[in-house]
C-alpha cells in the first residue's frame, strides 16, 4: 500500500523515493510485523483463555514421560497462529508491491493453510482431543493449494522447470510436467515438517526465524539481476519483493516469540506451524531454491524424517530407532530440559542456514 501510495509521489518530495528500495520496505515490514505482534499479543492471549482455546496434552501409554513434562502446559492458549498470520498478512500488504504475482500467491497460500490449520486446532478444542482434523483431510488441504502452485510454476515463463541444485552449477535438470508434482511435495513436506517441529517452547518458531531471514536474503539476490549474474544463480523478475514477504515472517516470528518463549503463554498451534511451514515452501519455490530447503530447513527435515524412520521401524521390525518422535522429545527423555534441547536445535538451524549461503558461491 505504501508503495503504491507513497511512491508516486517522489516527484513531489524526494524523501518519497525511498519506497522504490525493497530492503526499505523489507525492514519496515519486519518491524511493522514485530510490533503488531506485540502490541496485539497480550489481548489475543487474553481473548483466547476466556474462550477456553487451550492446549490438549496427549496421556497415551506409549507418551507417559513426555506427559509427565508437558502436563502442566495443558490449558495453555494455542492457535496463536492467527496473531502470526494476521501481522505477516497487514505488514505485507501495507510494505509489498501488491501488484507482484508472487507476493499475492504466497498471501494467498499462507491464508488457506492457516485456515486448514484453524479448523484442525477447532476440531481438538471442540472434541477435546489431542487430534482434529484426519491426516488424510489434512493432506487434502496441502494437496489442493500444491497443486494449483504447482501448475502456475509450470505455466510460468519465469520460473521455468529447470531445477536449481545446490553446489553444482552446470547441472540442469528439466523436470518437464513433473515440476508440478514436485512442488506440491516440497509445499506438503515444508507444511507438515514444521508442523512436527512445534513441539517445544520456542522451537519451530526460532528455526522458522532463521529460515526465513536466510530465504528473505536469497528472495533479494534471485530478484536482483545483477547479483545473480554475478553469483551465477537464476534470475527471477520480480522475485526479490518476496523479501518483503519474508521480512514480514521474521518479524511476526520475533514478535511471537516475545510470548512463545519458555515457558510459553501462548502456542502457535496448527494454524501457525501448517501456514508458516507452507509459506517457506511457497517462496523456497518462487525463488527456485527448493533444494536447498532440505539444508536451510535441515532441522525440520531431521523431525520429519525421525517420525517416518519411527513409524516404519515400528511397522516392520516392532521396534522404536527413537525413545521418542519427534526427536526433539528424544533427547527429553534422555535427560535434556526443553530449553537445552531449543538452543541446541537453534544453534544447528544457525549452523546449516550459514552454510545454505554459502551454495551461493560454492558452484
Amino acid at each position: 500500500m505504501f508503495y503504491h501510495l507513497l511512491y508516486p509521489l517522489r516527484d513531489i518530495f524526494f524523501g518519497f523515493n525511498v519506497f522504490k528500495y525493497i530492503s526499505f520496505r523489507a525492514a519496515g515490514a519486519a518491524v511493522t510485523s514485530f510490533l503488531l505482534c506485540v502490541i496485539l499479543g497480550p489481548f489475543i492471549i487474553e481473548k483466547l483463555r476466556e474462550l477456553k482455546i487451550g492446549q490438549v496434552v496427549r496421556a497415551a501409554d506409549d507418551a507417559k514421560g513426555i506427559y509427565e513434562m508437558h502436563k502442566n502446559k495443558a490449558g495453555t492458549p494455542t492457535m496463536g497462529g492467527l496473531l502470526i498470520v494476521t501481522a505477516i498478512v497487514l505488514s505485507t500488504l501495507l510494505w509489498g508491491d501488491l501488484n507482484n504475482k508472487y507476493v499475492l500467491l504466497s498471501l494467498v497460500s499462507i491464508i488457506w493453510l492457516c485456515a486448514v490449520g484453524f479448523l484442525d486446532d477447532y476440531l481438538k478444542m471442540k472434541l477435546k482431543k489431542s487430534t482434529g482434523l484426519t491426516a488424510r483431510s489434512k493432506f487434502i488441504g496441502q494437496i489442493m493449494l500444491g497443486l494449483m502452485l504447482g501448475l502456475f510454476v509450470y505455466f510460468d515463463p519465469q520460473i521455468g522447470k529447470n531445477l536449481d541444485v545446490p553446489f553444482l552449477k552446470d547441472l540442469v535438470i528439466n523436470l518437464g510436467v513433473f515440476y508440478v508434482l514436485f512442488t506440491m511435495i516440497v509445499i506438503v513436506g515444508s507444511s507438515n515438517a514444521v508442523n512436527l517441529t512445534d513441539g517445544l517452547d520456542g522451537l519451530a518458531t526460532g528455526c522458522i526465524i532463521i529460515v526465513v531471514l536466510t530465504y528473505a536474503a536469497l528472495s533479494y539476490i534471485t530478484g536482483n539481476a545483477n547479483m545473480s549474474e554475478y553469483l551465477n544463480i537464476i534470475h527471477i523478475p520480480g522475485a526479490g519483493e518476496l523479501a518483503v514477504f519474508c521480512a514480514a515472517m521474521l518479524g511476526a516470528g520475533l514478535g511471537f516469540l516475545w510470548f512463545n518463549s519458555f515457558p510459553a503463554n501462548v502456542f502457535m498451534g496448527d494454524t501457525g506451524s501448517l501456514a508458516l511451514g507452507g509459506a517457506i515452501g511457497v517462496v523456497a519455490t518462487f525463488t527456485k531454491k527448493e533444494l536447498l530447503l532440505l539444508i536451510v530447513g535441515g532441522i525440520f527435515v531431521m523431525e520429519a524424517l525421525s517420525v517416518i524412520l519411527q513409524v516404519a521401524s515400528f511397522k516392520l521390525l516392532k521396534k522404536r530407532i527413537f525413545l521418542m518422535a519427534p526427536i526433539h522429545h528424544h533427547f527429553q527423555m534422555k535427560g535434556w530440559s526443553e530449553t537445552k534441547v531449543v538452543i541446541r536445535f537453534w544453534i544447528i538451524g544457525i549452523i546449516l542456514a550459514l552454510i545454505s549461503l554459502s551454495t551461493l558461491k560454492l558452484r
